[in-house]
């Protein structure tokens, strides 16, 4: 009798182990989504969110006087499987007010593509994602969107998990359909993060933008960044890079709050970036 209720008791201590033990819960649910350059900066995760945003973005003094530009968009990402994803990653409205071209505002071009990850290992906590975005010239010319034939952003995001650090990075390419008419780039990022509570997860980010290919536009040497094609004729071999700090609270189990502050690093000749303050909150469902 003793012996069978030890052996009952065991069972249930075991089987109450097994359910609340750390090593079952999914590692990525402490992993966090880019916060800086939300259009670019893709996770290598298939979830489905809806993640409404601001940026508020001040030019460097050198190019057309300073000023600032802001950001309200929403973007819209539906996973079909855990691997398989749709994401509408560009639209929004754009408000700018500078010395040099004055106070000017519009609808930004729209983007939206597909990622698929290739590579997924829940024990060694890794991912890897290509995609494909399209941006189509559907914007207002007043905030330099509209212009061209549309640009094709090819990429690919990983992430590597150690139970509460993860590094994420994403490398990818802008090639237009009309490369006459726009410039090419390469973009790449990273950003470390560390998982110390659900109200607290702070992160340090870099991202950086080389332009290949010269268009024909103004004649600067520079281009916008991640949001604007200027279409440059004078930035070809230029790198304009910011890194940025921040964090993300998770306020309940499927809703994100994220906070980032980034600075421009790398100027080559009147670089577009200053600094940048991000706002944004992710639902998911």
């Amino acid at each position: 009798m003793n012996a069978s209720r030890i052996s009952l008791a065991t069972a249930t201590l075991a089987t109450l182990s097994l359910a609340t033990t750390p090593l079952a819960q999914d590692w990525t649910a402490q992993s966090i989504a880019p916060v800086t350059n939300p259009i670019y900066f893709e996770s290598p995760l298939a979830q489905s969110e809806v993640r409404p945003l601001f940026i508020h973005h001040r030019l460097d003094s050198g190019f057309v006087g300073g000023g600032s530009v802001n950001v309200y968009a929403v973007q819209l990402r539906y996973a079909v499987n855990d691997r398989l994803a749709i994401i509408a990653t560009k639209d929004g409205f754009i408000e700018t007010d500078t010395p040099g071209i004055g106070n000017r505002d519009g609808f930004a071009d729209l983007a939206a593509g597909v990622k698929y990850a290739i590579y997924k290992n829940d024990e060694q906590q890794a991912v890897i994602t290509p995609g494909l975005t399209v941006s189509l010239p559907t914007g207002n010319s007043d905030v330099f969107q509209g212009d061209g034939s549309g640009v094709v952003n090819v990429f690919v995001s990983g992430m590597k998990g150690w139970d509460n650090l993860h590094f994420t990075a994403n490398i990818g390419a802008q090639v237009p359909f009309d490369g006459d008419k726009d410039t090419s780039n390469l973009h790449y990022s990273v950003m470390l993060d560390y998982y110390t509570c659900q109200w607290f997860v702070p992160f340090v980010a870099f991202n950086a933008f080389t332009t290949l290919s010269d268009g024909a536009g103004l004649g600067i040497t520079t281009e916008g960044f991640d949001l604007i094609n200027f279409g440059a004729s004078n930035a070809s071999g230029s790198t304009q890079g910011a890194i940025g700090f921040g964090f993300r609270s998770r306020l309940i189990e499927n809703l994100d709050l994220g906070f980032a502050y980034e600075v421009g690093v790398i100027e080559d000749g009147a670089d577009i970036f200053k600094d940048r303050f991000t706002v944004d909150v992710i639902y998911r469902f």
